[in-house]
């Protein structure tokens, strides 16, 4: 008996010791080597910038598809790789001077120094003229807030003068729009749809940097050459004619109009604000090139061997902006940073699944969507368009610029409180020895700027983090340093570019892992990530 008893003893322990290390539960590895491979691929000259639709884009979809075959992943739309994405492509030529009568004096401001104009009419060419200028604020209509900065005017007939940003920005009371943390009104996208609604002439937007987030370099470079716009829409109520002017103008402007422009800014951080009559006019054109084309969506999947069903997407921009304005004579905006790192990453994460011992007991999906500097519009497309149903998708986790610099002490989310994902990336970084911090920069309103949010909008909780404010060796100083450097230098610029030399792969290589992580996590667990009661984004 005694002998039967010991040999039961050992055959438990044995089970348990199988049970504890089941393949499922090992975490496979991030190969560096191969992530540098399509970083360096993704980022070349002959990608031509990636922009959607041109021979860029063929290349890097037809690059994504080559990889996606090899690595063994299904398509992952009906037996293809791509979800087509229609377009339109509106390539704006504007005149080379904007007309602004005050009553002082007429103001001649220059394209590209002084303002950058476009419209998203499809017409060949749109006129305003003579439109009176009104400042209505920061444009926000929020009736939870009791709040309009379009009260009492009819905007027909008229150009909207507005800052960036939302009026929280600059305050003492966190409470009040989210106090420094950008709320979706600060965003332009939001801006201009409000304006859409008011059925405004235009809409010039105020830039000042520390409100955007970016110098005006940016604004000129991303606001030049062809612009794109989800196809099918019908634009012809839309503002005539929407682009952004710079600080220094505007305040010429209010001067002339009579105004203290410091104090009109003020003012329209307090509730009650009402539209203020500039006196002045303003006239504007801009002639288009318009055609429709395609793009693709590129999309991958490894099924499920328990429950594949449910899912969790990955997703990463494989769009940049292709060929345009030359910078210290370069015209190729390559997005290493933005996004070939991203989706570089994503592939290998995607390849180290693939090579796991045993598949996910959930579905994994690879996304890598087009159009997202014209305005996350592959996402948007897919969010409408949704290939899996939004209610089996248990997250969205998104990669968009993965840290250059090297190793950091911290895990930083982007929009941190929103979701139990920040409960679960808290136990997975600390498992790397980080710990978690707040968004740095929230003002800059990062979490409403890449894909993730159109997966929020559908009621998808995200995740949307990075390693970006203390270097492992070399301090928080280092790290801003070099993350204010990149913004004001090379965001959105030829400049762009993959250096070998500067970059440091540890940091791709512990925030792809830490994804990883997360992802095989959720993919091999029952866990279902949830909304926190206090966001605004909920499950239908």
């Amino acid at each position: 008996m005694r002998i039967i008893l010991f040999i039961l003893t050992i055959l438990i322990v044995v089970s348990s010791c199988k049970e504890t290390s089941d393949p499922v539960l090992i975490n496979p590895s991030l190969d560096l080597d191969e992530a540098r491979k399509h970083l360096e691929a993704l980022s070349d000259d002959a990608m031509e910038g990636r922009m959607p639709c041109t021979e860029g884009e063929k290349k890097a979809v037809s690059y994504l598809i080559d990889a996606m075959k090899n690595m063994g992943l299904e398509p992952g739309n009906k037996g293809s790789y791509t979800q087509t994405v229609g377009l339109v492509d509106i390539t704006g030529f504007p005149d080379e001077d904007m007309m602004i009568k005050t009553p002082k004096t007429k103001m001649d401001l220059s394209l590209g120094k002084d303002f950058m104009i476009h419209s998203e009419r499809l017409s060949d060419r749109v006129e305003v003229t003579d439109s009176e200028l009104v400042f209505c604020g920061y444009g926000v209509v929020d009736e939870s807030r009791d709040w309009n900065d379009y009260a009492g005017v009819d905007m027909k007939g008229k150009t909207a003068v507005i800052l960036i940003n939302d009026p929280g920005y600059g305050g003492d009371d966190p409470t009040f729009f989210k106090g420094d943390t950008m709320t979706y009104f600060g965003r332009w996208t939001y801006k201009y749809d409000e304006a859409d609604r008011q059925g405004a002439d235009g809409l010039i937007i105020i830039h000042e940097t520390n409100m955007a987030g970016y110098p005006w370099f940016v604004i000129e470079s991303s606001w030049s050459g062809t612009q794109q716009g989800l196809s099918g829409i019908d634009r012809s109520k839309d503002c005539g004619i929407k682009g952004f002017i710079t600080l220094d103008r505007a305040k010429q402007l209010f001067e002339n109009a009579g105004l203290n422009m410091t104090e009109q800014f003020k003012a329209a951080r307090k509730k009650g604000f009402t539209p203020v009559p500039l006196n002045s006019t303003i006239s504007m054109a801009v002639n288009n090139e318009i055609k429709e084309c395609e793009s693709d969506n590129v999309i991958g999947v490894l099924k499920g061997s328990s429950h594949p069903d449910e899912n969790i997407i990955y997703t990463a921009h494989w769009d940049h902006l292709g060929i345009g304005k030359v910078v210290e004579g370069d015209s190729i905006y390559n997005g290493a940073l933005d996004n070939a790192s991203g989706t570089a990453t994503v592939l290998s994460i995607a390849s180290a699944m693939t090579k796991a011992e045993k598949k996910p007991d959930r579905s994994v999906i690879f996304l890598f969507v087009t159009a997202e500097e014209q305005g996350l519009l592959g996402s948007e497309y897919y969010a409408e368009n949704p290939i899996y149903p939004p209610k089996n998708t248990l997250a969205n986790l998104n990669m968009d610029g993965v840290n250059p610099v090297g190793k950091m002490k911290d895990l930083t989310i982007i929009g941190k409180g929103f979701s139990s994902m920040d409960d679960i990336a808290k136990e997975e970084a600390e498992k790397q020895s980080r710990y978690l911090a707040d968004e740095q920069n929230a003002e800059k309103g990062y979490f409403f700027r890449s894909d993730h949010f159109n997966f929020a909008k559908i009621g998808i909780p995200c995740l949307y983090a990075e390693g970006s404010y203390e270097h492992a060796e070399k301090g928080i100083e280092y790290a801003k340093e070099f993350s204010e450097s990149y913004v004001n230098q090379r965001y959105h610029a030829p400049s762009d570019e993959y250096d070998p030399e500067e970059w440091n792969m540890e940091g791709i290589e512990q925030d792809g892992q830490f994804y990883l992580n997360v992802g095989w996590r959720l993919a091999n667990s029952r866990e279902v990530p949830t909304w926190n009661k206090s966001s605004a984004f909920q499950r239908p």
